[in-house]
């Protein structure tokens, strides 16, 4: 499976797993200036930007550990437009799901509050 076909997984699998904790996805692949949100869900008090890295091992390292402090960046930014563009006014907390999808198994971890916005 190519990077992207693995990424498509990866997020169809992340959504699956958000809705049966009751969660809504109201976007997926929200693209802004060359950049984009994974998924966008809402949990009933607040809205969750949530960035899904998926992996076919972990052999460099875990999946999230590829979110670096540019990366964060690049989705509070994008995550800001998203709310002003549909005038909202609810919490923001940012999660990521970390995927490793092998041949013979699956990983899934949910890191809830992954980072916040620098002030």
């Amino acid at each position: 499976m190519d990077h992207i076909a693995l990424g498509k997984k990866g997020e169809d699998v992340a959504a699956n797993y958000l809705t049966s904790k009751g969660w809504v996805v109201l976007e997926r692949n929200y693209k802004w200036n060359r950049g984009e949100l994974d998924l966008i869900c809402s949990d009933q008090s607040s809205l969750k930007i949530v960035e899904v890295k998926t992996r076919n091992s972990n052999y460099f390292g875990e999946p999230h550990m590829a979110i670096n402090r540019k990366k964060q960046r690049q989705i509070i930014s994008i995550a800001n437009q998203y709310v002003q563009q549909n005038n909202l006014d609810l919490e923001v907390e940012f999660d990521v799901i970390s995927i490793v999808l092998s041949q013979s198994k699956m990983k899934l971890e949910h890191i809830e509050n992954a980072f916040y916005p620098m002030l």
